[in-house]
């Protein structure tokens, strides 16, 4: 089975990618959080902290772009190209609100004629190989077969599929049966993703779609950075390093932080995952979540670690489960 990384915003970064594939073993792909490239046709210093060949050495890493003009997406695509990647992976996935009005991610599908002139041109054209993730449309699942069709059109290198719409987010379960007729539909490589947040779950998936080889991993990588070496046979998760994990992060994050308060900030984000993998982690949570100084937080932290215990089955919980 190959397990992929999957691009959260804020979360999956290089710092994320390099201390998760140091301390745990690597994914068999990472997905950089969408870039959005702009008519300025620069990349910010952000972005270039994500793309360097430098940072990302070692590591099988795919920059993710969103957006829907052509042009700017081709300009991206010959700086990748520079760089030395050998594919990019266009986002029609996304549910945010800002983003769906802007028709971009999973907003796009619901605009099948600039879907379809934005692919045209972009296989036509784009100098590295092309992945798509996808949701089963915009509102409802009945939009699928229309693009599958369009999918069917274009040496699509790998499509991953979340099969939920994009007008329901993350609630209600995963649409299996859309997957389904992905499968039976298409002859380009799938991935699976969605709600495989910890063994259990990636087990049904294997079950229910024997011929997937390829699963994306996201919150429940997020939540345990041991998840795939637990589904290869190794080692759960231990506590001790879960606490390595985040310091090591922390250190990184801290080096290229621009003060205080964004690190604090981007750590506490990180949190959100990582606290659903303890036992009754809310009293601690609340006080990491309070801190205002690198002092009270790294306090905070420390008294998570004493107080709880790494659950079984660690992984991200949903409010859908």
């Amino acid at each position: 089975m190959i397990f992929e990384c999957a691009p959260l915003e804020g979360i999956t970064d290089t710092a994320f990618r390099r201390t998760h594939a140091e301390l745990f073993g690597a994914a068999d792909k990472y997905y950089t959080p969408f870039i959005s490239p702009t008519a300025t046709h620069l990349f910010s210093a952000r972005n270039m902290r994500e793309l360097s060949p430098e940072g990302n050495a070692g590591l099988n890493v795919v920059p993710q772009l969103i957006g829907h003009s052509a042009e700017d997406m081709l300009w991206a695509a010959n700086e990748l190209y520079a760089m030395g990647y050998g594919e990019m992976n266009i986002n029609l996935g996304c549910p945010s609100g800002t983003v769906v009005k802007k028709k971009k991610g999973s907003g796009l599908l619901a605009e099948p004629e600039m879907l379809r002139a934005l692919l045209n041109e972009l296989f036509e054209k784009s100098p590295i190989d092309i992945s798509i993730k996808t949701r089963i449309g915009k509102l409802s699942a009945d939009e699928l077969p229309t693009l599958l069709e369009l999918y069917s059109r274009y040496p699509i290198k790998e499509l991953v599929i979340h099969p939920r719409t994009g007008n329901v987010g993350y609630n209600g379960k995963p649409d299996y049966e859309a997957f389904r007729l992905a499968g039976d539909t298409l002859k380009v490589p799938l991935c699976y993703n969605g709600d495989v947040f910890d063994k259990p779950a990636a087990e049904k998936i294997s079950e229910l779609f024997p011929d997937c080889e390829r699963i994306m991993l996201g919150r429940g990588l997020a939540a345990n950075p041991a998840l795939i070496r637990s589904l290869r046979g190794g080692a759960a998760l231990d506590k001790s390093e879960e606490r390595q994990f985040h310091d090591a992060l922390f250190s990184q994050c801290e080096a290229v932080s621009c003060g205080e308060t964004p690190l604090l900030f981007h750590m506490k984000e990180l949190w959100f995952y990582m606290a659903k993998s303890f036992t009754e982690p809310d009293k601690a949570v609340k006080r990491i979540r309070k801190a205002r100084t690198k002092a009270d937080y790294l306090s905070a932290v420390s008294a998570l670690f004493s107080e709880c215990d790494v659950r079984e089955n660690a992984g991200f919980i949903s409010v859908n489960d």
